[in-house]
């Protein structure tokens, strides 16, 4: 058993959802990325996803956008990302951990290798933007082999005859993506999600996690109330770097930053037992 499906077990059995936190790795700077990743945890996430930077962020809204350049201008590339996780480990062998990317980093880095390297580390699960189901099989071959998670998208323009066939390749969860457009983008329709909730349980029995236009603990709250975990991403980026351009310290910027976090976490836990 997985990270991943035993975090989702002991949730389900405690009656709680999921809170994911999305960082980019290297913003907003190399030495402060797992002193924060811990931070997180130590607020109430359950889940850490990890940003690989990468120089065409194409799903990312302007506010995670910046994120990646920051980090690239960092010096930060997929192998300091998985030192980062391999850092991680070294105090915190429990929570999961998810590299979010895109295909070239990986791909250059070669399937076998990259997985070898991912589970040497500690990664979990792996999230791969750009790679649709029909060309996952090499990738997913080599992370099944040493336990890694395969986790896919599913748009609110997703046919669900697609829904079946990505499911068909996930495993770990499935990230929800809850408005049309980038990260940070659109108003989250709870209605509208909750609706497409129905569609995908129908087609698995994996947890359905949500993520995009989630901003505080009402929005983190919503979510919870309707799938089995709330993703959060840009407010933390937005936050940590608002913070920093307004003439402040880093230290602050991660202060202000797990503050939300603690937020979101109570606005998770506020929903219902049994919901």
């Amino acid at each position: 058993m997985t990270r991943l499906t035993s975090c989702f077990e002991r949730l389900k059995n405690e009656g709680r959802k999921a809170v994911i936190p999305y960082i980019v790795a290297g913003d907003p700077s190399r030495s402060g990325t797992v002193p924060l990743m811990h931070r997180l945890v130590d607020a109430g996430a359950d889940i850490v996803e990890l940003g690989v930077p990468f120089s065409d962020p194409m799903s990312e809204g302007p506010v995670i956008q910046k994120g990646h350049e920051r980090a690239l201008d960092n010096g930060i590339s997929l192998r300091d990302v998985l030192g980062m996780v391999a850092d991680f480990r070294q105090h915190d062998s429990s929570t999961p951990v998810v590299v979010m990317g895109y295909a070239n980093p990986v791909e250059r880095m070669g399937y076998r290798g990259f997985a070898t390297a991912c589970a040497e580390v500690g990664v979990d699960g792996l999230i791969t933007v750009d790679l649709p189901p029909e060309e996952v099989d090499s990738l997913r071959d080599q992370l099944e082999l040493v336990g890694i998670d395969n986790i896919f998208l599913i748009s609110p323009t997703t046919p669900e005859p697609r829904i079946k066939t990505i499911v068909q390749s996930a495993s770990g969860f499935i990230y929800y993506v809850a408005v049309k457009g980038v990260t940070g983008a659109g108003h989250l329709d709870t209605a509208d999600v909750a609706s497409y909730m129905t569609k995908i349980k129908e087609a698995t029995t994996l947890p359905v996690c949500v993520g995009f236009g989630i901003k505080d603990a009402a929005s983190a709250g919503a979510v919870a109330g309707v799938a089995d975990g709330a993703v959060v991403g840009s407010a933390l980026i937005d936050t940590m770097a608002q913070t920093i351009a307004n003439g402040s310290s880093e230290e602050l910027a991660t202060d202000n930053a797990i503050s939300l976090l603690k937020s979101i976490r109570n606005g998770v836990d506020n929903v219902p037992t049994g919901v």
